[in-house]
């Protein structure tokens, strides 16, 4: 589903993102993308959605060739896949149910499959009964789940989720996780940009640790299982910058 091979992105003032990075993700593999900040993490994220191009190597997704992929196709490219934003980016004069439906009636899909869908994947997100609700008036987590609903509508192969418990509480942190990790067994290749390591660890699944624009570490892990780093500390020093911006958040 996703093939890169020697993969570097060099932006116009210099900085080097990606540094060749060559990796596989096959069908229904179950990932997250760790490192720490200004490892290359968005940027990789971005070469896969196409929002960057890659600077030389070769990047394949869901069929389609990113070096050389014409403008006019990457809406098609991005209907293959779901996306999760940190930011939720939800529109805030629409109500649930319309955020939920956007992406299918970007494509034209009839009016009554979109119900149909809709109300089915605001079920499965716990969403009933919020339907006409505004994101405004919603807690952070429902955004969340909202966004999740809409990156779900299509039935997307793929999903990509770029911080997705970034701006929500732990409680329905867990919550977030085990909808995606549930997702993934129906399936769906899951894919899952984090700084949050207690949650990796506590579900495990392939990690991918990206650091100065390169893979360090590519392994399985179990539930419940340390990463297998060489670097232990930098898991404790991520995991207390994450703790340090909560707390400058709250304040």
């Amino acid at each position: 589903m996703i093939h890169l091979e020697n993969v570097s992105k060099v932006y116009p003032n210099g900085t080097k993102a990606l540094n060749g990075i060559s990796l596989d993700i096959n069908d229904g593999e179950f990932v997250f993308i760790v490192g720490p900040s200004g490892a290359g993490k968005s940027t990789f994220l971005k070469v896969l959605i196409c929002e960057e191009r890659a600077s030389s190597g070769t990047v394949s997704v869901n069929g389609f060739d990113l070096m050389d992929i014409k403008k006019r196709k990457i809406p098609y490219l991005r209907r293959t896949m779901g996306i999760v934003f940190q930011d939720f980016r939800l529109i805030d004069k629409m109500n649930v149910f319309d955020n939920a439906a956007f992406a299918m009636r970007v494509i034209g899909a009839p009016e009554k499959d979109i119900r149909s869908r809709v109300n089915e994947v605001l079920a499965l997100v716990g969403l009933e009964g919020k339907e006409k609700s505004r994101p405004s008036e919603l807690s952070g987590g429902e955004q969340q789940r909202v966004s999740l609903a809409r990156a779900l509508v299509n039935k997307p192969g793929m999903l990509i989720a770029d911080e997705p418990t970034g701006n929500i509480d732990p409680e329905m942190s867990f919550e977030i996780m085990k909808m995606l990790t549930d997702i993934n067994k129906s399936g769906t290749t899951v894919i899952i940009v984090t700084h949050e390591h207690d949650l990796v660890k506590q579900f495990g699944g392939r990690v991918i640790w990206i650091e100065d624009g390169a893979v360090l570490h590519d392994a399985v892990i179990e539930p419940d299982e340390s990463l297998n780093s060489d670097d232990a500390a930098d898991d404790g020093a991520a995991e207390s910058n994450d703790a340090d911006k909560k707390e400058a958040d709250a304040q």
